[in-house]
Formats: structure tokens, C-alpha cells, sequence
């Protein structure tokens, strides 16, 4: 049984996928992040509206993370620590 991500875990795979890319196209960090069409649009058109995710100058139509971006991953990440420290405990 597969497990339903959360919206910020969703956010998570987004920002991590497009960091490691670097500068990758939106069909590309779709595919990395496992994520259909339509949930793809809905997470990316937010990340990019609130500059998470710039648009790339070069290669045309890729993206990339921006600072801000960085700092919301570092912040979910641990988030995420604490929830897995949090189930380990009980």
C-alpha cells in the first residue's frame, strides 16, 4: 500500500527534485518528484508565485531553486526529522 503524501511533503520532493536538477525542465522534475499532472501544476504554480522556483534564463523553460527556496527546504527537512524522531519515540 502506497502511503498519501502531505501537501509539504509534497513541497519537500518539489524543491528537493529541482535542487538536484539544477536547471531541468517542468516534465523533468514532474517525473523525479512522482507526481501526476495535475497535483504537479497546483504545487508548481504555487512554488513559483512565491519565488521558490525561478524560471532559468538558460537552458529556455527550465527552472531552478531559488534562495528563498533553499531556506524553506532546509526548514521542511527538519521538520521532517523531528516527525520521524517523534515516531520512533512512541
Amino acid at each position: 500500500m502506497v502511503k498519501k503524501r502531505s501537501r509539504w511533503e509534497l513541497i519537500y520532493d518539489l524543491l528537493k527534485v529541482t535542487l538536484e536538477e539544477r536547471s531541468a525542465k517542468k516534465t523533468r522534475i514532474m517525473q523525479r518528484a512522482y507526481l501526476d499532472w495535475r497535483n504537479f501544476q497546483k504545487y508548481f504554480k504555487l512554488l513559483l508565485e512565491k519565488g521558490f522556483i525561478a524560471k532559468c534564463n538558460n537552458p529556455e523553460d527550465s527552472y531552478e531553486i531559488t534562495e528563498k527556496g533553499m531556506e524553506l527546504l532546509e526548514r521542511l527537512k527538519n521538520v521532517d526529522e523531528i516527525r520521524t524522531v517523534g515516531e520512533m519515540l512512541g
